[in-house]
């Protein structure tokens, strides 16, 4: 797998990926977000990270739309591809990272990339992680912070693999960080 960052907001590449394979498609296509794309051995796209800076604070990049190819899931492109974009970011002087995840597959996953829950959520219900660490007046452990995420899913209506997923992880420390850039 080649992974490849093709550009920096507000001057990302446009990114046309077929909305069958790949989730959030739509939002490729914009230009005002940077990309990164992950490309198998025959050039063609496994999967993408659409990021722009926050409104508010110069100094944070949110990671927007995480994509991966429906059959190339769970083979760890996506969070191999947010390091990249990471890295990146932070060489290029970011403080810090974001993302706002709606399930607890990618919570897992960019846990595994140094993300960790911030406590928040947005407006639509998702939950916000932030590298590094976030340093906020709350007293909990990497345990604790870990599992309040986890449980926030909890409550939500979940498939039978997520809730399977979920009970294998209850009273569990969080998983293996994997921060470093391969």
């Amino acid at each position: 797998m080649e992974y490849e960052l093709l550009g920096w907001p507000p001057d990302g590449p446009k990114l046309r990926l077929d909305y069958k394979r790949f989730s959030y498609a739509g939002k490729f296509v914009m230009t005002n977000t940077g990309k990164a794309v992950a490309r198998s051995a025959d050039g063609k796209i496994a999967a993408a990270v659409a990021f722009n800076e926050d409104r508010t604070d110069a100094d944070t990049l949110w990671l927007r739309y995480v994509t991966v190819d429906r059959d190339q899931r769970g083979e760890g492109i996506g969070p191999q591809l947010c390091r990249l974009v990471r890295d990146r970011a932070l060489e290029r002087g970011y403080d810090r990272l974001r993302i706002a995840v709606n399930n607890p597959f990618a919570y897992e996953a960019l846990y595994r990339t140094g993300f960790a829950y911030t406590g928040k959520t947005t407006g639509i219900a998702e939950l916000v992680l932030e590298y590094p660490t976030p340093n906020d007046d709350t007293d909990w452990g990497d345990r604790e912070r870990y599992q309040a995420g986890l449980a926030e899913f909890r409550e939500r209506d979940l498939s039978d693999d997520e809730t399977a997923f979920l009970d294998a992880r209850r009273d569990s420390e969080p998983p293996a960080r994997e921060i470093r850039d391969e």
